[in-house]
């Protein structure tokens, strides 16, 4: 089984290879280099079950684990709530490891789109932690929140961000 895996990825990287040979006023280098980026480059997706996203908030906890994305079948963007596992936490934090808890994603590596024609994306997928209310656990949110959450209706977590992007 592993040796027609195997294979098969060997003749899927030939195809691409052969079909970079169109580019012949290329040098090999350079294709080369232009296969190994193609090949290489990270797909950026929804945040869909099971991923892992990291605390931005004073809650206590550092990760969590995505289980359930509100409100869409395949996944959660910018401003969507989640449910999700605690993963790591704070000993004296008020949301303990093995909690299931209610999220914002506030940081997500999947492009969006602004009105303005331009587009915002993330390094990291980032979650603000929230009751099931939509009121936010901590008291303070770190690092950059985009303005798209005011549309989403989650005002509360961009009055406690320190820098609204």
């Amino acid at each position: 089984m592993a040796a027609s895996f195997a294979s098969r990825c060997y003749r899927v990287g030939r195809s691409l290879m052969d079909g970079l040979q169109n580019f012949s006023n290329l040098p090999s280098t350079s294709r080369e280099m232009a296969c190994g980026s193609f090949l290489y480059q990270q797909q950026r997706t929804f945040i869909q079950m099971r991923t892992v996203l990291k605390v931005v908030d004073n809650s206590g906890a550092k990760k969590v684990m995505c289980i359930q994305p509100l409100k869409g079948k395949k996944g959660a963007r910018l401003g969507d709530t989640i449910i999700a596992s605690v993963k790591e936490a704070m000993p004296n934090g008020k949301v303990k490891k093995g909690k299931v808890v209610y999220g914002v994603v506030v940081r997500a590596a999947m492009q969006r789109g602004r009105c303005d024609g331009s587009e915002v994306k993330f390094d990291d997928n980032a979650v603000a932690l929230v009751d099931k209310q939509g009121q936010p656990i901590g008291t303070r949110v770190f690092g950059p929140v985009p303005h798209e959450l005011r549309q989403k209706k989650h005002v509360k977590i961009l009055t406690l961000a320190g820098h609204i992007a």
